[in-house]
Order: C-alpha cells, then sequence, then structure tokens
C-alpha cells in the first residue's frame, strides 16, 4: 500500500504503491484515480482501504487536477479543479494523485499547516509548488519541510529538443539528458529548485514510476495506467 511513509511531530504523511488493492487488470490494485476505465467501485474501495489505514475517521480532501497554478483551500466532500491544496484543519487528508508527474506534499508542524501540490511538466513551469508554499504561508507557516514523491526520472523522460530548452529556460535545473543520450526533462530537479528558492527543506523519496512495476506510469502504460496518490494530514488533538 505504501511506497513511503512517515511522521514529523503531528503530521502524517506517505506516498502509495500500487498493492493492496482490489483493482481487477490491467488497474490492479490499489488505483486512487477518479476517472479512467477502472470499476467506480473499486475505485471508492480502494479509497476506503487507504484511509482506514493511513487516518482512520478523518475526512478526504483531495482534487481534480488540471495542469495549472491555482490552489485551494481544503473543503471535503468539494473537489475542486486545481493542483493545490492546503489546511490548517486537523484529520483532513489531503490528497494528490500522480502516474509520472511529480507530487509534492508539505508540512509546518508547528504552525499546523499542510499542503499538496500535483506538479506535472506545465504545473511546474506555471508555478504550482511556489503558490502552494505561499499559501501555506497565509496560513501562518513559516518553517516548511516537503517530499518530492516518486516520478518519472530525468533518465527516462524524454522530450524534444525544443521542448527541453522552453522548460530549461525557466528552470534550468529541470534540464537532463536520457540514458540513451536524448534531450529529457527531471521534474523532480525541477521542482527541488522551486522549493530550495523559497527556503523550503526537501527530502527526495526515489522511485522512477516508469521504471517500477511497484508503480503507475502513464508513460509506460498509457489509458491503461491507474494513479497513486500522496497523503498528507495534521493529527487530532496534537496541533
Amino acid at each position: 500500500m505504501y511506497h513511503f511513509r512517515a511522521t514529523l511531530g503531528s503530521v502524517d504523511l506517505a506516498f502509495t504503491d500500487r498493492h493492496d488493492g482490489v483493482s481487477a487488470p490491467p488497474w490492479s490494485e490499489l488505483n486512487l484515480a477518479v476517472s479512467g476505465g477502472d470499476d467506480d467501485a473499486a475505485k471508492a474501495k480502494n479509497h476506503e482501504l487507504l484511509l482506514a489505514d493511513f487516518a482512520p475517521g478523518a475526512a478526504l480532501a483531495d482534487l481534480y487536477q488540471v495542469h495549472g497554478r491555482e490552489v485551494a483551500v481544503a473543503e471535503p466532500g468539494v473537489r475542486p479543479e486545481c493542483d493545490g491544496i492546503v489546511t490548517d484543519e486537523p484529520d483532513v487528508v489531503l490528497m494528490v494523485r500522480a502516474a509520472d508527474c511529480v507530487p509534492v506534499l508539505l508540512a509546518d508542524p508547528g504552525a499546523g499547516v499542510v499542503g499538496a501540490a500535483h506538479a506535472g511538466r506545465q504545473g511546474m513551469v506555471r508555478g504550482v509548488v511556489p503558490a502552494t508554499v505561499a499559501r501555506m504561508r497565509e496560513f501562518g507557516a513559516t518553517t516548511i519541510h516537503a517530499w518530492i514523491g516518486p516520478h518519472v526520472c530525468g533518465g527516462c523522460y524524454e522530450v524534444p529538443q525544443t521542448l527541453c530548452d522552453e522548460v530549461a529556460a525557466q528552470l534550468p535545473a529541470a534540464r537532463a539528458t536520457t540514458r540513451w543520450g536524448t534531450p529529457s526533462l527531471d521534474l523532480g530537479a525541477g521542482v527541488r529548485a522551486q522549493l530550495e528558492g523559497e527556503a523550503v527543506r526537501v527530502e527526495s523519496v526515489a522511485g522512477c514510476t516508469l521504471e517500477s512495476e511497484s508503480l503507475y506510469s502513464y508513460r509506460r502504460d498509457g489509458e491503461q495506467a491507474g494513479r497513486q496518490a500522496g497523503v498528507i494530514r495534521i493529527r487530532g488533538g496534537e496541533r
């Protein structure tokens, strides 16, 4: 169920893998997508299983992700079209989904503020991660920690030279080369540079989605790819 799980003070966070769910092949098993060809009942059950293990009794606040830079304040039961989300409410689980894009989890346990962002190539360039950091600071966050979740690595994410140059003109750290010597983008390096530019402490969680069969990858599996997720919450009563 978990590719990575950690606790920082009153904050719990995790990045999921594709195991311990109920979806049938080819989406097997823990597909946390909100759309696509998988059975809706199976996807709902997967969410129930994750929440029951990660944060029993907590409410879920998630997004309909659109590769932009808008950031919402969490409201359980409402799924806004945006790519960043923040809260200072305990026992609200923030979720972002990915299948090659970069999921980012953020927390200031001392201030009691958490956030999450979905940063694909377009969202990264448009600045969704700095926008999420800024929104957290509006809620009083000062010392922010960030975790960059598994995503397609720079050695695998081949792009045309013109696109590589275009992105690198804004984010030089994102320029990369595939293992076979062609132009690529390192989204994780680009996101790390943005976070460090905002004076955020950063931890990168290992794992390339395209290379790991334990993770979903749209580049590898196309429309048959499910979604893994990053989840984060403030434990109730511990702020």
